[in-house]
């Protein structure tokens, strides 16, 4: 793969509450950019799954599959912590549907879907590679709190779930605590052998549209865009930029850059579209899974 950077966390319209970016412009907009792939990490769904897969494809772009987890954290069940997944092949691909499938069944805690801890077992993170979500994610608020031994350890908790799969991500979008952050995860990468990536959290193409966004996040928060009190969790950075801005951003991390582009090369999922999958389901002696649905519907 002949490129410079990927971008490897961009939200579109469904994320539903934190993104304005449509589908065909955003793969318009990375064509027209010369990258050779984008992956999509929609907010714990696959809802723009088919949709990005087919158009990228239709485009000549490698379409990378992912989402963003919430982690559930029980000992503050009210701010859950960040983690983005990628899915390398078929394996890892039932792996994020099976944790997804399993936080909308029993992960809704006031009113998000939330991934357990004790779900992410060995087996079931094979076929991901995985993002820490600079400062949203467990290892990013440990060192912006200035607990490095704690930040270290949820690190060592990542690195055995996803052996030689686990990235920290870094970001340079102008929001409080970035310089910080970047600062502490690359001495922790360097202390631990964790490979960095940088990222830019898209969440919409261009920075004129970041008006656009902060509407649809009000609307979502129950804010209006004048209320002082509403939160600012996003800047006018957090667009699609291309890889030579990307590049000067990120000077003098070159292997952040680089990094990015590795996950690209070693995500190759193969979907088949146009074919129904379903389970084999057990049904009576004598009976065809249709007679069975049937016969039940007519009960």
């Amino acid at each position: 793969m002949s490129a410079t950077f990927v971008h490897l966390r961009v939200h579109t319209e469904y994320s539903l509450a934190d993104s304005v970016i449509r589908i065909p412009a955003l793969l318009d907009r990375v064509a027209a950019l010369g990258m050779p792939a984008v992956a999509v990490t929609d907010q714990v769904n696959l809802f723009a799954m088919v949709k990005f897969y087919r158009g990228a494809l239709q485009r000549g772009i490698k379409p990378l599959v992912g989402a963003d987890l919430w982690i559930d954290e029980p000992g503050d069940p009210r701010h859950p912590s960040r983690l983005a997944v990628l899915c390398r092949d078929k394996a890892g691909y039932r792996n994020l549907c099976r944790l997804l499938t399993r936080a909308y069944l029993e992960g809704r805690r006031l009113g998000q879907v939330l991934v357990s801890r004790d779900w992410l077992e060995p087996d079931a993170c094979t076929g991901l590679v995985a993002l820490s979500a600079a400062h949203e994610g467990d290892v990013g608020r440990a060192l912006l709190t200035g607990r490095r031994d704690t930040a270290a350890d949820c690190l060592a908790f990542w690195r055995e779930r996803f052996p030689g799969s686990f990235y920290l991500e870094v970001q340079r979008t102008g929001r409080e605590g970035d310089e910080f952050h970047v600062a502490e995860a690359v001495t922790l990468a360097a202390a631990t052998g964790t490979p960095v990536v940088a990222s830019n959290d898209v969440r919409f193409l261009d920075a004129t549209d970041f008006d656009a966004h902060e509407a649809r996040v009000c609307i979502h928060q129950g804010h209006t865009l004048s209320d002082p009190r509403r939160p600012r969790d996003y800047s006018e950075a957090q667009y699609l930029r291309s890889a030579a801005d990307m590049a000067a951003l990120f000077s003098d991390l070159p292997e952040a850059l680089e990094n990015s582009v590795e996950i690209a090369r070693r995500c190759s999922l193969e979907l088949e579209l146009g074919q129904t999958f379903l389970p084999d389901f057990p049904v009576p002696a004598g009976e065809t899974a249709s007679s069975h649905l049937r016969g039940m519907a007519a009960a």
